[in-house]
């Protein structure tokens, strides 16, 4: 786990940043606490793209790029295979319950504050 900050939101979260780790994700989870999160740390910037198979909660992903910055944001429903992409090059994706950003008044442009990198 690792601390990040999003506008006023501090947040723990369950950091993804190895292949198998990604892969799995939040799938086969039945809950994930409100403030609760999971960062996928890409070993590069391209358009990737998310979806919820085996994922049984919706979400919304905030893909970000290099430097943090949010790019775009998408709701996911459970149990679909359909792809959710970065409109951009992106270095991480932020996986939070449906409708979160929505709700915390965060969009496109804002900034995630990510730990540095050792």
């Amino acid at each position: 786990q690792t601390q990040i900050s999003i506008g006023q939101q501090k947040l723990t979260v369950e950091l993804a940043a190895n292949d198998d780790d990604r892969q799995l994700g939040l799938m086969h989870r039945k809950t994930q606490a409100q403030q609760s999160a999971m960062v996928f740390e890409f070993d590069d910037s391209r358009q990737f793209c998310m979806w919820m198979k085996n994922t049984l909660i919706p979400l919304s992903v905030a893909f970000a790029d290099e430097n943090g910055t949010i790019t775009n944001i998408e709701d996911m429903q459970p149990q679909t295979e359909d792809t959710h992409c970065a409109n951009s090059p992106v270095r991480y994706a932020l996986e939070m319950n449906l409708g979160w950003f929505a709700r915390q008044n965060i969009r496109p442009g804002m900034r995630i504050e990510l730990p540095a990198k050792k």
